[in-house]
């Protein structure tokens, strides 16, 4: 499996310094940002994400809001999944990072000592775009998105190649979707016991609006009542 980490007219590679090139090129400043960004800022713009879904899906309510934020709640979980099937996958490529590889490519997150193929970061942010795009597609194109620009930034940082990105891209959306019939079957029931409490039912569902939201239907009830007597009475 070393062979993936060599040379030459490798196009993995001058890929990798194409797009590791642009940081060379860029402000001192724009680095340390993209260096934030690929390794932190948009795992937390994930979770975010993650929460303003929720809490669109909670205040719409409706008949199906369990099984919605079951969907929600697979997201994270699939991430952890996804991460753990990579924990041997890493172990078998053996592929190294990198910069151990190849000479003249500018580092921005030093000290990474493990293997290269596939990236977590990848992985992570691509299983929950997934599994968003499940419970909600708005949410989940705006997830596929964030996941699109952290393998673009660790290829940046000179961290991973873009195959371990692509890789990564490939083994969360896979653990995300086909797990998640399972994982909403088993998940739906749990949330609507968690509905019908007084503790947590608000986790699921704003009971405020879906209180608001029967008051309308039935204030709409009544004046197609009414309306539907005048006109008899015409």
């Amino acid at each position: 499996m070393a062979g993936l980490a060599e040379s030459g007219s490798n196009p993995d590679v001058d890929l990798l310094y194409d797009i590791n090139g642009l940081a060379k090129d860029a402000p001192h400043w724009f680095d340390r940002l993209m260096e934030f960004v690929g390794e932190y800022g948009l795992l937390l713009a994930m979770v975010l994400l993650v929460v303003w879904c929720w809490w669109s899906v909670r205040r719409r309510g409706g008949e199906d809001a369990a099984s919605s934020v079951a969907a929600l709640v697979w997201a994270p979980l699939a991430a952890g999944v996804a991460v753990l099937v990579n924990v041997p996958i890493r172990g078998f490529v053996e592929r190294r990072r990198p910069f151990l590889d190849h000479q003249g490519l500018d580092v921005l997150v030093p000290g990474k000592t493990d293997f290269s193929f596939v990236s977590d970061h990848a992985t992570l942010t691509m299983a929950v775009a997934a599994a968003l795009f499940v419970a909600d597609r708005r949410f989940g194109l705006a997830g596929i998105g964030l996941a699109l620009l952290e393998g673009f930034s660790r290829v940046y940082m000179g961290v991973h190649y873009p195959t371990d990105v692509v890789g990564g891209f490939a083994l969360g959306t896979a653990v995300a979707l086909l797990l998640s019939p399972v994982a909403t079957a088993l998940l739906t029931p749990v949330l609507r016991a968690v509905e019908g409490t007084r503790w947590g039912g608000w986790l699921v569902r704003d009971r405020r609006a879906a209180g608001v939201s029967r008051v309308l239907s039935g204030a709409r009830g009544e004046e197609r009542a009414s309306a539907e007597e005048r006109d008899l009475a015409a």
